[in-house]
């Protein structure tokens, strides 16, 4: 049976000045090279989920139950190492890029950090990773700047940047909710083709339930801050069991998102 590579348990969040927990008893597992779409309305807690995972809670937040991790098939005492071993990708990319250093720079200082070369080879193979990520001329872009970029550049150069150390984990936290609908699309195959060739685990955060369908193997749905629905991504589409899920397929109308899954993924 093969070990999970997360296994969060009665997990609840509450920050400070707010008396409704931002998640309440959250029961979960995520296993290795599986791409798990968390779905939920806003305020739903999905984004508290991911970032419990990453440890990037704000001061203050107050957590109960437990995350646990296994790395490789070894269970692990701490979280994953945050840049080398899990990454995350933002919402904003352009919050996430200094505007006042070069692409290239950016990119490399992942790698640098994590890795045992230099920064020249970082530096190298920050043009290979921009290429990977679909980027027009690399050997241009490493001495651009982040205001000399489209948004849905922006968000591949960001992807560049988590995916440098060679992480397990990818965590993109509506990662296209923020880019037109066209972008979006291609974000999403860039991020599906990449966890499949790298074999990284994709935790993917979206209120978009039609992308997660085209996207996920599994999908888990929260609402208020709880897990209301769990399992494959064609099932869940199919035959939701909760109302709650039910009401998110029914309220799909926007024909510029991907289908939803008619016939279990293979």
């Amino acid at each position: 049976m093969t070990l999970p590579l997360c296994h969060i348990q009665n997990l609840g969040i509450t920050y400070p000045k707010q008396r409704t927990p931002a998640l309440t008893d959250i029961n979960l597992e995520i296993y290795p090279r599986e791409r798990l779409a968390i779905i939920g309305e806003s305020g739903s807690g999905k984004t508290t989920l991911a970032r419990s995972l990453a440890g990037l809670l704000p001061q203050g937040a107050k957590s109960s139950g437990s995350i646990d991790w296994a790395l490789h098939g070894k269970r692990i005492k701490a979280r994953p190492q945050a840049g080398r071993e899990l990454a995350y990708v933002f919402q904003d990319p352009g919050s996430s890029l200094n505007p006042v250093l070069k692409i290239g720079e950016q990119v490399a200082e992942t790698a640098h950090q994590h890795l045992d070369i230099s920064y020249k080879q970082a530096l190298r193979q920050a043009v290979d990773l921009l290429e990977l990520v679909q980027l027009p001329e690399p050997q241009r872009l490493v001495n651009a700047y982040p205001h000399q970029l489209s948004g849905g550049q922006k968000q591949r150069v960001a992807i560049a940047a988590a995916i440098a150390a060679k992480p397990s984990i990818l965590i993109a936290d509506e990662a296209t909710s923020a880019l037109d609908s066209v972008t979006q699309a291609a974000i999403a195959r860039l991020l599906d083709g990449l966890v499949r060739e790298e074999g990284m685990t994709l935790i993917f955060i979206t209120h978009d339930i039609a992308l997660a369908s085209s996207l996920a193997d599994r999908i888990a749905v929260l609402q208020s801050g709880r897990l209301v629905e769990q399992g494959r991504a064609s099932e869940v589409i199919n035959s939701p069991e909760d109302p709650y899920t039910r009401e998110l397929i029914s309220a799909h109308i926007d024909l510029s998102t991907p289908p939803l899954v008619l016939e279990p993924q293979q």
